[in-house]
Order: C-alpha cells, then structure tokens, then sequence
C-alpha cells in the first residue's frame, strides 16, 4: 500500500488487530494463538482497533495484560477503544461503567492508547503520524482534540474503531484509516451478503477499499459477539507499507 512520497527500500510492516472480545464466547487460545500469529509477523508496528473485550466479566484481566503485553514488546503499539469496552453504549448492555479499566488494562501492558490524541514516530527511518479517536457508538469523539497536533505534511494513519466514522473526518487529512467492529459482518449468506453487519455503508465490512483518494481497512476482528462466526473467518492483518 503506496503511504510514503518516496517508498523505502523496506515496506514497513503493520498488523492489524481488532476486536478481540475476551469473553466467556472467545476461547484464551483463540486470542493467544492471533498474538503468536502477530509476533511470528515480525511487524514494525502493531494497531489494535478496539473491543478489546465484550462485557465486565468473562476474562482473567492478569492474564490478558500478560498476553497484550506480548505484543507491546514485539513492536511499538497503539490502540483505540470500542463501543464494548465501557461507557454509554457498554453501560447498559453488561459492560463498564467507564472505559477507564480496559483502557487502563491495556496501557499497563506497553501500549498506548490513541484517545482523541496523535504521536508521531519513526518506523525504518520514515516518520509516521498515527491519530486515534473515541468510539462512535460510546459519543467519545473529539476530532479537533485528535488532529490539533498533526503535520499535515506527515503521512497519517487513523485508529478509528468504527469504519462510518469517515464521514466525520472527511476534512481531516489522514493517508489510511484503520477499523474493526463490523466482526466482518460475522455472517455471510450466499447470495445475501453481510446483512448483519453493525454499520451504515455496507461497502466497507472487510478488507481494504478505497474512499475519496484515501484507504480504509477494515478488520474481520479475531473474536466475535455471541460465539457465532458463519462462513467468516477470524483475522489478523499485515500491512505492508510503501
């Protein structure tokens, strides 16, 4: 994927995670083998776009930061919140009052979290401006605050958990957006399609499109809701970067 004015002899290597959603219906295993797969990668640079868990309960939070740990000390790593990790739209539905024990969780194991904020870094000797945002469903928005510092002149990747955010940041400069959430519609009718997919624009339920001169790619996520997945897979991504 062309990011760069003048590509590197090397790609730099992203993977993308997404919802994990350590629960009583995502098995350890099935998020310590996304992990292994991810390390094995050998990325540069790890993005993981949010439902780091599904509800309050279902998980060993010491055992979970173990593993998110695993991936903060492979490469450097970023993350965004979902609409089940706590607040408004989590609240009702069996899940934190907050976001602030899953964000905590995950800064405590070596990743930093992109809350309406940016960083900029340098990966194979280019720099990189990643900006992440609140979630969508969880009204934790704040485009202004995310993009306040960015150098428009610096290629910048967005964390955004929810792909209709778009339209938000239409008049934002970003080079690539990043989402999760949609479980890749989580199940696929022959013929049909995805027609369980949580979002608005059905164009973008999976895999990497394009949008206004932009990118967008979406995450079939490794875990799911409810412990159901029909003919759509669990997925980590690689990225490679020009």
């Amino acid at each position: 994927m062309r990011l760069f004015a003048a590509p590197p002899d090397n790609p730099v290597r992203l993977i993308h995670l997404a919802d994990l959603h350590a629960s009583w219906h995502v098995a350890d295993s099935l998020i310590e083998r996304a992990i292994d797969l991810a390390i094995t990668s050998q990325p540069d640079l790890i993005c993981v776009t949010g439902d780091f868990v599904t509800g309050i309960d279902g998980y060993d939070s010491t055992w979970y930061r173990g593993q998110l740990r695993r991936l903060s000390r492979a490469a450097p790593a970023f993350a965004v919140l979902g609409n089940h990790d706590g607040g408004l739209w989590a609240r009702p539905r069996g899940g934190h009052q907050s976001h602030e024990p899953v964000r905590d969780m995950v800064e405590e194991s070596g990743i930093t979290m992109l809350h309406n904020a940016s960083r900029r870094l340098q990966v194979r000797g280019r720099t990189i401006q990643l900006t992440g945002v609140g979630d969508l469903w969880a009204d934790e928005i704040d485009a202004s605050r995310a993009f306040r510092d960015n150098d428009r002149h610096v290629p910048t990747i967005l964390l955004s958990h929810n792909p209709d955010t778009k339209e938000i940041f239409r008049y934002h400069r970003w080079n690539l957006m990043l989402s999760g959430h949609t479980h890749g519609g989580q199940i696929r009718i022959p013929a049909v399609g995805t027609p369980f997919a949580p979002v608005f624009d059905r164009r973008y339920v999976d895999g990497l499109r394009e949008w206004e001169s932009r990118w967008i790619h979406v995450s079939r996520g490794v875990g799911n809701a409810l412990g159901v997945r029909v003919n759509c897979p669990p997925e980590i991504s690689l990225l490679r970067l020009t």
